[in-house]
């Protein structure tokens, strides 16, 4: 049976499969569009067994903010090689995963898997996805943020994205809200503010300090007033609102965000990024 160009293209447009793969899945079938998807279903189905002990330790990080600036979502999926991850249909993929997220406002990375991406969840796509490159492909991270108004900024390379949301609406907050999303990138903040840390991690940082002063040769007096100075120094690398604005090292975040508007805060915020 001779299968034309026509069909190859239809079966490559709902599985994003590779030409090849389309024209043999579709000679095995007998020209059967329905039969042929379900060919290199199985195909990925077989491809993630065989690989599911891999690292997929590369990936793509991609966020996208909400056409009225209320919701940002941003993405990782994992791939095990950088030629994947450089890859433009393999980016373009990972786009066409956070488009749908973006326009459904999918709240959680099990919303998102049920999300329909050209006729198939997207969990069923990730699946597809293994079988069209024969790497490990997975979704690693998706995270929300939903405000009064919405950033995100994509570092260039799509290893680190992030978002943030603001207590308040209007487009002169526009380069503030740029500068924020790119402090969080640049700075990696593990908090908004020192009342988000968790106990657990106060208590390590002050034992931290403590140790250090100790081996200092510091008086066992005085470390506790030592590690209480450490644990404000951590305050302030690590909590977003705290940190040192990087474009005036003079003013903290906090303090550029309210002078560009008195009370403009960072209600929440999100950050991606592959390991090197």
């Amino acid at each position: 049976m001779k299968i034309t160009a026509q069909q190859v293209n239809e079966l490559r447009k709902i599985t994003g499969a590779g030409m090849m793969d389309c024209k043999n899945a579709l000679v095995e079938c007998e020209g059967d569009l329905e039969n042929a998807i379900d060919v290199l279903r199985k195909k990925g189905q077989k491809v993630a067994a065989k690989r599911a002990d891999r690292d997929a330790g590369e990936g793509v990080v991609l966020a996208k903010v909400s056409d009225d600036k209320k919701f940002a979502a941003s993405i990782m999926i994992n791939c095990e090689t950088d030629f994947v991850a450089i890859n433009a249909d393999f980016i373009a993929y990972v786009q066409s995963v956070l488009d749908v997220a973006v326009e459904n406002r999918a709240a959680d990375t099990d919303a998102l898997k049920a999300l329909l991406l050209n006729g198939r969840t997207v969990e069923e796509t990730v699946l597809d996805q293994t079988g069209v490159i024969g790497e490990k492909i997975q979704l690693g991270h998706y995270e929300v943020v939903e405000a009064d108004s919405v950033y995100a900024y994509i570092h260039p390379g799509n290893r680190i994205a992030s978002t943030a949301g603001f207590n308040k609406t209007g487009d002169n907050l526009n380069d503030a809200g740029k500068d924020v999303v790119m402090q969080i990138a640049a700075m990696s903040p593990i908090a908004l503010d020192k009342g988000d840390i968790s106990q657990e991690t106060i208590d390590r940082e002050i034992e931290i300090g403590k140790d250090q002063a100790r081996q200092e040769g510091k008086p066992e007096e005085m470390l506790e007033k030592i590690a209480m100075g450490k644990l404000n120094k951590f305050y302030k690398e690590n909590t977003l609102v705290n940190q040192s604005f990087i474009k005036n090292t003079k003013q903290n975040v906090s303090q550029y965000l309210d002078s560009v508007e008195k009370g403009l805060t960072v209600t929440s915020f999100k950050r991606l990024a592959l390991q090197r």
